[in-house]
């Protein structure tokens, strides 16, 4: 019996920030990834987009976004209040 190769892919999860616009659809930014932007005209849209957008990304990377990507940082979203 033949042994199967594996095959390893590498899972890379990115925070995204979508915002709903007044016109209708959505933009998308990846924070971690510098000027990684996209929008879509639905939400779903959306992310099938940034997801394309992100793989484009990774393929054309420079060794400067390689550095920005790379350099350690905790990440997270947190509602602020402001009382005006």
């Amino acid at each position: 019996m033949k042994k199967q190769k594996k095959i390893k892919k590498n899972v890379f999860t990115f925070n995204a920030i979508f915002l709903e616009e007044p016109d209708g659809g959505y933009s998308v930014s990846i924070p971690a990834l510098p000027g990684c932007f996209s929008q879509g005209d639905t939400f779903e849209g959306a992310v099938k987009n940034i997801k394309e957008a992100i793989e484009l990304y990774l393929e054309n990377e420079s060794e400067e976004k390689k550095l920005l990507r790379n350099r350690p940082k905790k990440e997270f979203m947190a509602p602020v209040e402001l009382y005006a």
